[in-house]
């Protein structure tokens, strides 16, 4: 699996939230801007990412996935 398809699939699927995304084969860190899902408890966003990864990580396509969530004013200042 390689992070542009990982990136373009949760793009689609969240249509308001930028994806940067790192890693290949099964081990991917996630960069999500969304000044909505960063107003949400750090369970709550997850749940809304891993609702969407959970097919692949139960056939093995993903193996590992951090998460770091931003607004998109805190990734303006990062970049």
């Amino acid at each position: 699996m390689q992070a542009l398809e990982v990136k373009r699939f949760l793009e689609e699927q969240l249509p308001q939230v930028q994806v940067e995304v790192e890693g290949e084969g099964c081990n991917f860190q996630l960069n999500i801007v969304s000044d909505e899902l960063a107003a949400l408890s750090p369970v709550k966003r997850q749940q809304q990412i891993y609702t969407h990864l959970n097919p692949w990580i139960a056939d093995g396509s993903i193996h590992a996935v951090t998460m770091k969530f931003f607004t998109r004013a805190a990734w303006a200042e990062r970049t």
